[in-house]
């Protein structure tokens, strides 16, 4: 069971860390994806780290605000956003799936509940 936690309402400019921890087997284990869905709109992939942490992605369209890092040793995986506007408004949904990084949200076994995130100009 995937765990998310660091959501809440902030302002346009403002900075947020979202967290990602299991109830069972360590993160360590998995590739783990970060994922978004604003309202009326399909969930998306926003950030990905493979299982060792090493190996990441990030959507183009938040390239330089979306940062994820991926710490074995404290099993967690966070998602660093900066510069936060109102087009990030959404519930963020962390997921886990063995084997390489991908972006479609089907293969990912493992889901969060989702922690919302929004944001006022």
């Amino acid at each position: 069971q995937l765990e998310e936690s660091g959501g809440g309402s902030v302002r346009a400019g403002e900075s947020l860390t979202l967290s990602c921890t299991t109830s069972g087997d360590p993160i360590d284990y998995y590739a783990v994806a970060w994922f978004r869905q604003a309202p009326g709109k399909e969930r998306e992939c926003v950030a990905a780290a493979s299982r060792s942490g090493v190996g990441t992605f990030i959507r183009n369209d938040v390239k330089g605000r979306f940062i994820i890092s991926k710490d074995n040793t404290k099993h967690v995986v966070n998602l660093t956003i900066s510069s936060l506007n109102p087009d990030d408004t959404a519930i963020y949904y962390c997921a886990a799936k063995s084997g390489m990084i991908v972006t479609t949200e089907q293969q990912y076994e493992y889901w969060g509940q989702g922690t919302q995130v929004t944001v006022s100009s």
